[in-house]
């Protein structure tokens, strides 16, 4: 959440940041509530103080019981007052996004995202090369079909040398990380509310989510949500930052409001497996460590070979946590286009604030910078089956992911 004592101070600069990203409006109804709220909360307490001075004497008049009989209804009907009033104005603090980075794009929609970059050259087919799903052998497979019919649509098999050489992906990418200091992780993808209010997946992406209500616990969509909570309510120490870590998990996204896209093949689903970058940081790393997020992103997208270009997210299409994000699009050869592959979002305090995670420093306590980063989805694989197919529909996988058990091609000898 947002800093609700430095808006106070500086209520234009707040504004004129939210209004980018078309907040500005949700801003100004949570400083009426805040306000609400402080005047109430100063209200109860007056009632309060008067009671106490109230009671001191020893014997009251019955003046001075029928005072206290009246200060007490008014203080019963002002503490609802005030209680509403802090429900109104949590609920609009929950919804209100982070105050977006000065270099973050500007734009509402996806197509304003900035070029940052671009890497390598898409290839040149003699054939018409074939989707993901369209490519296979008795030996390995993208099973979209026999996953409808158990699970419904969005739900795919990935069987034999295919599985092994997405698993080979997963393995490859951990240990790069893990080489540059990301602590490996294996997280629960089980969570309580908490957790997704903290993140900030809840109020404001509660429509993707799948919620177990027997249990009341969520499916997470990504292991940001189980790093993230790994340290709530805790102190960290400033000589322990940035504190890395790396998680693989399977993932599950309702991808409400997707109605119409991707239909056809694997890119997107409700169920998927990731590995993911978090990292707890002071402050002034922040903006560092997420250009490092990205050149991690790239240099593991360039070992794969596959050609790619980064991309600055306009404000309107970030997520509420996110004030700056990255995304990497891998060239799609049967869809004649860059497709997203990757993500980085500097989230600075805001998921801090929301879980209560501070660090020491001068003997004082302050809350910490996040950030999160894609190291590889299935949509990595999915590339890499478009980019190095050839007319009989073998697939050459790239060398770095043999040591790891991928084989040398999917639908031919290995």
């Amino acid at each position: 959440m947002i800093d609700l004592r430095a808006a106070r101070r500086e209520p234009d600069r707040y504004r004129a940041a939210l209004a980018r990203r078309g907040a500005a409006a949700d801003f100004d109804s949570l400083l009426d509530a805040d306000q609400k709220w402080r005047e109430l909360t100063e209200r109860a307490e007056a009632l309060r103080a008067a009671q106490k001075r109230l009671s001191r004497g020893t014997k009251p008049s019955e003046q001075e019981i029928a005072e206290l009989r009246q200060l007490r209804d008014e203080l019963v009907k002002a503490t609802a007052q005030q209680a509403e009033a802090e429900r109104e104005r949590q609920e609009l603090l929950y919804r209100v996004p982070n105050l977006p980075d000065p270099t973050a794009a500007d734009g509402m929609a996806e197509e304003d995202a900035e070029t940052v970059r671009t890497w390598g050259e898409p290839p040149a087919f003699s054939f018409e090369p074939r989707e993901s799903t369209e490519l296979g052998s008795p030996r390995g497979w993208i099973d979209m079909a026999r996953g409808a019919r158990l699970s419904g649509s969005r739900f795919a098999y990935r069987i034999g040398d295919v599985a092994l050489a997405e698993m080979a992906l997963y393995r490859f990418v951990l240990d790069r990380l893990a080489a540059k200091g990301f602590l490996p992780v294996l997280p629960p993808v089980l969570v309580g509310e908490a957790a997704m209010y903290g993140t900030g997946f809840l109020p404001t992406e509660e429509s993707n989510l799948y919620h177990l209500e027997k249990d009341d616990l969520y499916l997470t969509g990504t292991s940001e949500v189980a790093l993230a909570g790994i340290h709530a309510d805790e102190r960290l120490e400033e000589a322990d930052l940035p504190a890395r870590y790396a998680a693989f998990s399977t993932n599950f996204r309702r991808e409400a409001g997707a109605a119409g896209k991707d239909t056809k093949g694997m890119f997107r689903v409700h169920q998927f497996d990731k590995v993911e970058m978090y990292v707890y940081c002071v402050p002034e790393q922040s903006a560092d460590i997420h250009e490092q997020l990205l050149a991690h992103e790239e240099e593991i997208v360039q070992a794969l070979r596959l050609p790619y270009r980064v991309m600055n997210i306009p404000v309107g299409d970030l997520g509420a946590p996110a004030a700056k994000k990255y995304d990497i699009e891998a060239w799609f050869p049967a869809q004649q286009r860059y497709r997203e592959i990757t993500s980085c979002s500097n989230t600075t305090d805001y998921q801090a604030r929301r879980l209560n995670v501070r660090f020491r420093r001068d003997g004082k306590l302050e809350f910490a910078h996040t950030l999160n980063g894609t190291g590889a989805t299935a949509r990595v694989l999915l590339s890499i089956m478009e980019n190095f197919q050839d007319e009989g529909g073998t697939v050459a996988v790239p060398e770095v992911l043999w040591p790891f058990g991928a084989p040398a091609t999917l639908g031919g000898p290995a």
